[in-house]
């Protein structure tokens, strides 16, 4: 049995790392089946997060309301998916998944059954609370890969999120108020005291699908922490072989000691390469998310004001749009053109597609106002559509940089809480801040009220700098610092 001679070198190494330096002529294939169930995760995420597209009430204050609702949505998942994620890495990925699925389908439950603004708040707290789905799900899509196969893997997160982002509104759209469109069916007194119930129920239903097919037929991922050796019984679809990969003269595999797969502590885990691969995580969750906020206020602003003046039903055929593009174009062209290419290459371009999809805002709107919205106007917003559909591979890329850079299993967790807990951080700072800036550009007319793409230009191509930082490969960062 080896043993390190550097045991702090442990805290470093990156988990996915070839002895080599070189990666596999032929990728592994992917455990199709336990990959299949854990998708289904990424999927009722957005189905149940689209359930506030169904609110009602005052049309003026819809946006604040449901901006406010998501926020504290945020703020309640930033503060307890870290301990999530931690709590994975000692009792396993599945009983986290499960608590997480239950709690999202009775949050969705109560969002359907509440008539105040409170009880909205609090279903969706509770959804945040008790959900740590996100950076688990990650650590155990991170553990059914490896180095050969994480872009195939991690390319299908967007497709699911992208499915879910369309169903969404697809059911609270018809769902909703059965009563109007099924009297016949929907008269009891029951239908018109909670008109958003139906939708709510169908999304929840589905959550229980999913909780039950998690619990009798996803793996474990994560052994149990043995005395010595892991038990010959782990299974071996769910469990890639990464004494294979990590076998080195540097560090023990994964299989030998309970010291080498014990979970690291924080201050040794904080490097600063995961920094790194953090910080740009972050960055780029606040700029997708000001991107996504800004798009739907601009649709509908009036084009005197410098939007484009467009019905709801227009907006969200565009969305739904870019979410059946976005799924297609990655799961045909991620995994080649990061095979190609290499993470980092294509993280930074991905990013850097943020510039001009800011600055065809102002474009749009110019083009409107002088000519209408014509063939002119919905051309330059297709080019930014294919654009907004380029950066997605960035979330895809940066995530395999953050999964690769865990130390081992049990650490595995903590790194995408770290990550997650950032994400959820900035998403709930976001969206305000945007909407806000978009309101004082034009409340003060800055710069022909364009002033907030103007900031968002200039914050984008600021941190593109950020994203040059990163090392081609995981670990080189570290090596190359400390020569």
């Amino acid at each position: 049995m080896f043993v390190s001679s550097d045991s702090h070198r442990d805290d470093q190494s990156p988990l996915l790392s070839h002895p080599d330096g070189k990666e596999q002529d032929k990728p592994t294939p992917l455990p199709k089946g336990q990959i299949t169930i854990l998708m289904l995760v990424a999927l009722v995420e957005p189905i149940a997060g689209h359930e506030l597209d169904i609110t009602g009430g005052d049309d003026r204050k819809v946006g604040y309301y449901a901006g406010l609702i998501e926020s504290l949505f945020f703020v309640t998942q930033a503060l307890t998916v870290f301990q999530w994620s931690c709590i994975s890495d000692q009792v396993g990925r599945k009983p986290v998944l499960l608590i997480g699925i239950f709690g999202l389908s009775l949050s969705i439950l109560c969002f359907g059954l509440s008539k105040t603004f409170t009880g909205l708040v609090i279903s969706r707290c509770i959804t945040g609370a008790l959900n740590g789905n996100i950076g688990v799900m990650k650590s155990m899509l991170g553990e059914l890969t490896d180095a050969s196969n994480m872009a195939q893997g991690f390319a299908l997160m967007p497709i699911m999120w992208s499915l879910g982002s369309a169903l969404g509104p697809l059911i609270g759209g018809t769902l909703s108020r059965p009563q109007d469109h099924l009297p016949h069916l929907f008269s009891a007194r029951f239908w018109a005291d909670y008109p958003y119930f139906l939708p709510c129920a169908v999304a929840s239903l589905f959550a229980v699908l999913v909780f039950l097919t998690i619990l009798f037929f996803l793996k474990e991922t994560l052994p149990k922490l043995p005395s010595e050796k892991m038990p010959a019984s782990v299974d071996p679809e769910a469990t890639p072989r990464y004494d294979a990969i990590n076998d080195s003269t540097v560090h023990r595999t994964l299989s030998c000691t309970t010291q080498t797969d014990a979970p690291v502590p924080i201050r040794l885990l904080l490097t600063p390469e995961r920094i790194l691969y953090i910080a740009n995580y972050g960055v780029l969750a606040v700029t997708d998310i000001c991107m996504f906020v800004l798009l739907p206020l601009f649709l509908s602003t009036p084009i005197e004001f410098g939007g484009l003046e467009r019905t709801p039903a227009t907006i969200g055929l565009w969305m739904s749009g870019y979410g059946i593009a976005n799924g297609l174009f990655q799961a045909s062209f991620f995994p080649p053109l990061v095979t190609r290419f290499g993470k980092r290459t294509l993280f930074r371009v991905s990013y850097a597609c943020f510039i001009p999809i800011f600055a065809i805002f102002p474009i749009a709107s110019m083009l409107a106002r002088t000519w209408g919205v014509g063939w002119m106007v919905w051309g330059v917003m297709l080019c930014q559509l294919g654009l907004a559909v380029m950066t997605d591979m960035a979330f895809s890329s940066i995530l395999m940089y953050v999964t690769a850079s865990a130390p081992n299993r049990r650490s595995l967790g903590a790194i995408n809480g770290l990550a997650q807990t950032t994400a959820s951080i900035v998403r709930a700072i976001g969206p305000a801040s945007a909407t806000s800036l978009f309101a004082y550009s034009l409340q003060h007319n800055l710069m022909g009220g364009y002033a907030v793409y103007a900031v968002a230009i200039a914050f984008a191509a600021l941190a593109t700098r950020l994203g040059k930082a990163l090392p081609e490969e995981v670990g080189e960062w570290d090596v190359k610092h400390r020569t």
